[in-house]
């Protein structure tokens, strides 16, 4: 299977990028192997969302505009993490996949948290 990771030396884009790639497969296998439709589908909408929204801030036309995308790209990587829980308790996935995304998940998490603080501390700072 051909995988194609990027590593343009923005860790919040790439991260995100390939968490989506990951969440695409995951979708792939749970239609393809255990043939379930619902909760795949919900993973892949929020799943691949962040990466979209991180790259819509990258353009955003004002600091508000910029917090704003990444805050939508934090809501929907916590809706992952609650996808992810559940294929894990119903056992479409097993422990190894679950810990493997629901760690890539809080990591970009986090990178979104830091970034949005890291905004709005510049912007309070450009004010005053």
């Amino acid at each position: 299977m051909h995988r194609f990771y990027k590593n343009t030396g923005d860790a919040l884009g790439d991260k995100t990028f390939n968490f989506a790639l990951r969440i695409v497969n995951l979708f792939k296998y749970l239609q393809e192997e255990k043939k379930e439709y619902i909760m795949s589908k919900q993973s892949l909408r929020s799943g691949t969302n962040p990466g979209a929204m991180v790259r819509e801030a990258k353009n955003a036309e004002t600091g508000k505009d910029f917090i704003h995308k990444l805050a939508i790209a934090q809501k929907e990587i916590g809706e992952t993490c609650y996808w992810l829980e559940l294929l894990y308790a119903t056992e479409y996935i097993d422990e190894k996949m679950f810990n493997s995304l629901n760690s890539d998940a809080e990591e970009i998490m986090k990178l979104l948290r830091s970034s949005i603080l890291t905004k709005k501390k510049n912007m309070s700072i450009q004010k005053g």
